[in-house]
Formats: C-alpha cells, sequence, structure tokens
C-alpha cells in the first residue's frame, strides 16, 4: 500500500472515531457509544494497525488494550493511539524503518552469499541471492498495492517471482531492461536449486551478485 493510501485510510478511521463519539449517550453508570458502531470502529482500526505496523507495535497493542468497551472514554483513547499512528505515517517514518529493516536482512544474506561465492561454492549463493531477489520482489509489491496472492479454487495462493516481476514493470516500479535482467536472474537461480549446476559458471554467479545488489540499491520502497 502506498503512502497515500495509508493517509487516507488513517484520516478516514479517525472521522469514523468522531462519528461513533456523536452516538454517545448516558446513564447514571457511565457514558456510552453505539455498540455497532463502536465495534466496527474497532474492528477497522485494529486491522488497519495490524496490516500497517504488524500486531506486536505498540500502536496495536495500546489500541486493543484501550478499546474493549463500547464507552465515549474508550473511543476517544482509540482515537488519540490513531491521531498518534498518523504522525509517524505523515512524517514517513514508517517506510523508512522497514526500507532500513529489510536493507539490513538483505545486506546480511547477499553479504553471505558473497562469502560463499568466494570459497567457490557458486550453487548455494545463486539460490540464496535468487531468494532475496524474490523477497525483494514480494516488498515491492506490498509497497505498490500489487497482490502478492490470487485466488485459486477458493484458496490463496502465493505468486511466482516472474509474475511479480511482470506486474511491477507493467506497473512502471521499474523499467523493461531491469525485468529482462530480473528474469535472467530467476532463470539462473532456479537452474542452481534443481542441480543444473553445467548450465552456469560462477561467472554468472557473480554478475547475478553485482546486479542484484544494484538493482535492490535503485529500486527501494
Amino acid at each position: 500500500m502506498k503512502i497515500e493510501d495509508l493517509k487516507k485510510r488513517i484520516d478516514e478511521l479517525i472521522y469514523f472515531a468522531d462519528q461513533v463519539l456523536a452516538t454517545q449517550w448516558s446513564d447514571d453508570y457511565g457514558i456510552y457509544v453505539s455498540s455497532e458502531k463502536f465495534n466496527e470502529f474497532r474492528s477497522a482500526s485494529l486491522s488497519f494497525l495490524s496490516n500497517t505496523f504488524e500486531s506486536q507495535h505498540t500502536f496495536y497493542v495500546e489500541f486493543e488494550k484501550h478499546t474493549r468497551r463500547a464507552y465515549s472514554r474508550d473511543t476517544e483513547k482509540g482515537r488519540g493511539v490513531l491521531k498518534a499512528a498518523k504522525q509517524e505515517i505523515d512524517g514517513g517514518w514508517i517506510f523508512t524503518l522497514k526500507s532500513l529493516v529489510s536493507a539490513d536482512i538483505f545486506s546480511d544474506f547477499l553479504e553471505m552469499a558473497k562469502y560463499l561465492l568466494d570459497e567457490g561454492y557458486k550453487h548455494p549463493a545463486a539460490v540464496m541471492i535468487g531468494s532475496v531477489l524474490e523477497e525483494h520482489l514480494r516488498q515491492l509489491c506490498n509497497s505498490n498495492s500489487i497482490p502478492i496472492e490470487f485466488v485459486k479454487d477458493g484458496k490463496s495462493v502465493p505468486k511466482k517471482a516472474d509474475l511479480m516481476n511482470s506486474e511491477l514493470a507493467g506497473a512502471n516500479v521499474y523499467n523493461k531492461l531491469d525485468q529482462k535482467s530480473v528474469l535472467t536472474w530467476l532463470d539462473l537461480r532456479n537452474k542452481a536449486a534443481h542441480g543444473k549446476y553445467d548450465d552456469y559458471t560462477k561467472a554468472h554467479v557473480e554478475l547475478m551478485y553485482q546486479g542484484v545488489e544494484n538493482f535492490i540499491s535503485r529500486t527501494t520502497y
């Protein structure tokens, strides 16, 4: 999901909180809101926070903890959490953090692949580089609102790397030349994974390593 979509959705949820608060009523025991609207607001907000920040994040944990009853004050606390999340989204911190974490992980795996390659183990190096590339494609799809799964026979099935590559190029996330390069790297990875060791050389894997490293650095999300 793109940053503009996140900003739009968080604004909708904050406005939704205002609508819930507009239904408030009271008795001798407290100030309440419509339970139906409150539950709709809570479910939508938890889904958004989980998908955007993950369920272990402070925003999700705090929202879940403080919005368990259809009270006015619970709704206000939930709205406060959403406003804090909005500041993080508006400031661009969410994608900056996720990109840095992913970059560190990718860098570690590419470094491992380079070590294997330097030691003469071209086959596991090619598989590892290919795995890093595939995960990068998946992350690019996520940040550009391109589904990484499709429904087949009523079940969600992960898209293959070549299909993600095609759709990313079609969405102009990168150009056709990059698309062809990615196809070549994926083909080399598949050859290594299926034991077709005579179909490529160490030099091919070295070029793959250099190309994938450069490709990842140019196509951030």
